[in-house]
């Protein structure tokens, strides 16, 4: 199955009010695991960057004033995205930036019914504890040492190891015995072939063996079998 892991950074926190998506990172997965396909673009987006958010992703309007807008990218985007399940942490987030963009200009936006939201899943199977990307990274042994800042594609990347984890972990998909006769293992245990018995072999010890082997016994002053009578 064919799912597509995404995250987004943006403006700040309401695409409403006035907030655009600044950059998406995409990584393909089959059967929860990565192909090595991704997407990933830096977008203008039309309207000066808050301080808050330049401090989660480090993203200035002068490294984004050359970008192209959502607009340039999103066929590119679309034939990628497919008609896949989309994989975000706090979807509703990303969804609510990713459609809002894709109806901007003009685009039919992603139904929701493709949504798959790891942060419900982590709630599930983690109640009470810290559900943030950060903290499932540490739950799960993932490395993270390198984000520094958040940014799209690399939160992706995280995102799709996290995902597998909350998802049954890296037994997904192993089949050891996937294309063994079950029927036949079954006869074969009720009516197991013959054993063949082999007569067993002497190997009686020659005068010189049973010399050496007093010579020897001669120098072994505490044997573990008790002294000789």
């Amino acid at each position: 199955m064919r799912e597509i892991v995404f995250d987004t950074e943006t403006t700040g926190l309401s695409f409403s009010g006035g907030d655009r998506l600044v950059e998406i990172g995409c990584i393909e997965i089959i059967h929860r695991v990565p192909t090595g396909a991704s997407f990933h673009v830096y977008v203008n987006p039309e309207r000066s960057m808050a301080a808050e958010a330049y401090a989660v992703h480090g993203l200035s309007d002068a490294f984004l004033a050359d970008k192209k807008r959502f607009a340039d990218h999103a066929d590119e985007l679309l034939d990628f995205l497919g008609d896949s399940p989309l994989v975000a942490h706090n979807a509703s987030f990303d969804f609510g930036f990713l459609n809002g963009e894709l109806k901007r200009c003009g685009r039919v936006p992603v139904a929701l019914d493709r949504m798959v939201d790891t942060l419900v899943i982590a709630r599930s199977r983690h109640p009470g504890a810290k559900h943030s990307l950060d903290a499932l990274c540490t739950r799960y042994g993932i490395d993270r040492s390198h984000r520094t800042l958040h940014g799209a594609l690399l939160d992706a990347q995280l995102l799709a190891q996290v995902y597998v984890e909350l998802t049954g972990g890296r037994q997904i998909g192993l089949e050891l015995i996937e294309d063994v006769d079950t029927a036949a293992i079954g006869l074969a245990t009720l009516n197991p072939p013959p054993s063949v018995v082999r007569p067993a072999r002497h190997f009686a010890p020659n005068a010189d063996d049973l010399a050496r082997h007093a010579d020897f016994l001669k120098t072994v002053t505490q044997p573990l079998w008790g002294a000789s009578g």
